[in-house]
């Protein structure tokens, strides 16, 4: 999510330090390492290290199934993430705008399974949500992946985006 940080963060940086691994091609080290975490975190856990965690090992995972289940992993600890519990980890995030790219990735999960009403819902709250994106590179990967999945959704088409993150298999 960021790599600039209020104050360490052992966690967060054990997270950064796996995604870097998968973005590296070490891709099944970095979802055992993940997911280790991921024990240690608990269910319970702190949302920002649950939805962090979550949002990054979803994208290792090419099978559409096991993505969705990171991905509402990573949903639903957003919406229990505080806004001051983001802020001390980067003064400039806010929580709003995690919620375009988490509900883009469930449409896109959804959509590569057919389950295209779900799908549609889910990338309609992504648009409702991209005022929240921040301008800039990042802000404008968001809605232009937003647009790319409702139109796949719309032709009912089921394959992998080749625009899509995750292991490049």
């Amino acid at each position: 999510m960021t790599t600039a940080s209020a104050g360490t963060d052992p966690t967060m940086d054990a997270i950064g330090r796996a995604v870097a691994e998968g973005h590296a091609g070490r891709v099944d080290s970095a979802r055992r390492r993940l997911t280790d975490l991921w024990s240690t975190i608990g269910a319970a856990g702190d949302p920002l290290h649950r939805c962090t965690l979550a949002h990054y090992l979803a994208d290792l995972h090419e099978d559409a199934a096991q993505a969705l289940v990171w991905d509402v992993r990573a949903l639903d600890a957003a919406d229990a993430l505080t806004e001051e519990r983001v802020r001390r980890h980067h003064a400039g995030l806010h929580v709003a705008g995690f919620h375009p790219s988490l509900h883009l990735n469930l449409a896109d999960d959804l959509r590569r399974l057919g389950s295209f009403e779900a799908a549609a819902r889910h990338i309609e709250a992504a648009g409702e949500h991209a005022p929240d994106l921040p301008e800039g590179p990042y802000g404008d990967g968001i809605r232009s992946a937003v647009a790319e999945v409702a139109e796949a959704i719309a032709a009912r088409d089921t394959r992998k985006r080749a625009s899509a993150p995750g292991p490049a298999m």
